[in-house]
C-alpha cells in the first residue's frame, strides 16, 4: 500500500515569491555607470569621534567592493557616502546611508556592516518625544531592556533582530517583518503597555506557525485578549476629587451631629410666602412703566456714576504716592540759644541737689560707723 502524501497548503499571496533573492551582480546593471553622483551625509555626536576614527578603515573596506566612497569629517562632525564610477548597484547607496546612520547611533562596526546584506534592513525609532515626564520616560525605556537585559534578549530571539537602546532612540536591525514587530513593541511600551504582553503573543504565534493546518485559519481565537485597566490622568484626578468631596461631606455631617442637636421646627400647615417676581420688583420701583429709551438712559446714568466713583477712587490711590510726608520745622537760631540756656540752668540745679544728697548719705554712714 503506497503512502499518500498530503499536499502542502501554500498561501496564494506568497506562491510567486522566492525563498532567497539572488545577489545583485555587475552584469545585472544593463544601464552602465551612473550619470550623476548621489551622496548622503549624517552627523555624529562628539563621544563617537574616537571610535569612528579607529573603525573607519573597516568601513572603507566594507564599502569598497560595492564601489561606494565614504568620508569622515572630524571638523564638522559628519560622515558621508557617495557613488563613484565603479558603483553598479543603485540601491547600495541607501544601504550605505543606513550604515553610517547606525554608526552614529552607537552600533558597532561588526554589527552595522550586516545592513549591507539584501535580507537585512534597519530602523531608528525615536522615543524622546513620546513621554513628557523625564522620570517616567527613563522608567519606560528601562522596561524595554528589562532586568539584566532579559526583556531585550527575548525580543531579539523572537523577532530575529538586533536591538540597541541608547539615548532618545532605539536602533533595530533585522528582517522587515521583525522590524515591524519591534517597532510595535517599543511604541506600546512608551504608551505604558508592558512588553511582556507582546512577547507572549509572539511566542504563541511562533508555535502556531509550526502547524501547517493552521496556515489558512485565523489565529485570533488562540491569541490572548488583554484589557486596558489603566485610566487617563484626567479620569484619575476626577475620581480622586470625588472621593475627597464625599469624605469631606461625611466628616462635616458627623461634626455637626456631634456639636449641635437638631432643632425641632414648628409645624405650620401653611406654605412659606412666595418670593416676589422680577416684574413685581419693577412695578414697585416704577421701572416697569418706563419706555425703552428711558430705561436705557437710566442704565447709562447708573453705569456712568459707577465709572466716576471707580475713577475717583483710582485717582485718590495714585495721588497718595505724591503726598509729601509731614516734616517738623527746624528751630530758629534764637530758639536754639534759649533751649541751650534752659538746659544749662537745669543741669546746674540738678548738680546742687545731687551734692546735698551725697552729703546726707555720708553723714548717715558716719553715724552708723560710730554706733557700731
Amino acid at each position: 500500500m503506497a503512502d499518500t502524501e498530503e499536499p502542502v497548503v501554500v498561501n496564494k499571496n506568497k506562491r510567486h515569491r522566492k525563498e532567497k533573492l539572488d545577489p545583485f551582480q555587475p552584469t545585472d546593471n544593463k544601464g552602465g555607470t551612473f550619470t550623476e553622483e548621489s551622496s548622503f551625509a549624517t552627523l555624529f555626536p562628539k563621544y563617537r569621534e574616537k571610535y569612528l576614527r579607529e573603525a573607519w578603515s573597516a568601513v572603507t573596506k566594507s564599502l569598497e567592493p560595492h564601489g561606494v566612497a565614504c568620508t569622515l569629517d572630524l571638523i564638522h562632525g559628519s560622515m558621508s557616502v557617495r557613488t563613484t564610477r565603479k558603483t553598479y548597484d543603485p540601491y547600495i547607496l541607501l544601504k550605505s546611508r543606513d550604515l553610517i546612520k547606525l554608526l552614529a547611533r552607537g552600533v558597532s562596526i561588526t554589527q552595522a556592516v550586516k545592513v549591507l546584506d539584501d535580507g537585512v534592513a534597519c530602523d531608528v525609532i525615536k522615543i524622546g518625544g513620546l513621554v513628557r515626564n523625564r522620570e517616567r520616560f527613563v522608567k519606560r525605556r528601562q522596561r524595554i531592556v528589562g532586568p539584566d537585559g532579559s526583556t531585550l534578549k527575548a525580543i531579539e530571539l523572537l523577532t530575529q533582530c538586533y536591538v540597541l537602546v541608547q539615548g532618545n532612540t532605539v536602533s533595530v536591525m533585522g528582517p522587515y517583518k521583525g522590524l515591524k514587530e519591534v517597532r510595535r513593541i517599543i511604541l506600546d511600551c512608551m504608551k505604558n503597555i508592558h512588553p511582556i504582553y507582546r512577547i507572549k503573543e509572539l511566542m504563541i504565534k511562533r508555535e502556531l506557525a509550526k502547524d501547517p493546518k493552521l496556515a489558512t485559519e485565523s489565529w485570533d481565537r488562540f491569541l490572548p485578549q488583554f484589557r486596558k485597566r489603566h485610566l487617563k490622568t484626567s479620569e484619575k484626578t476626577a475620581r480622586k476629587n470625588e472621593a475627597l468631596e464625599a469624605k469631606n461631606v461625611v466628616d462635616c455631617g458627623a461634626e455637626k451631629e456631634k456639636g449641635k442637636k437638631k432643632e425641632k421646627k414648628v409645624y405650620t400647615p401653611f406654605p412659606p410666602p412666595q418670593l416676589p417676581r422680577k416684574v413685581d420688583l419693577q412695578l414697585e420701583s416704577g421701572e416697569y412703566f418706563l419706555k425703552a429709551h428711558e430705561k436705557e438712559a437710566r442704565e447709562n446714568a447708573k453705569r456712568k456714576q459707577k465709572q466716576e466713583e471707580v475713577t475717583a477712587q483710582r485717582q485718590a490711590q495714585r495721588a497718595e504716592a505724591f503726598v509729601a510726608p509731614v516734616e517738623e520745622a527746624l528751630p530758629s537760631v534764637e530758639e536754639r540759644r534759649k533751649r541751650k540756656h534752659r538746659e544749662g540752668v537745669e543741669d546746674e540745679g540738678g548738680e546742687g541737689e545731687g551734692g546735698e544728697k551725697v552729703k546726707k548719705k555720708k553723714k548717715k554712714e558716719k553715724k552708723s560707723g560710730e554706733s557700731a
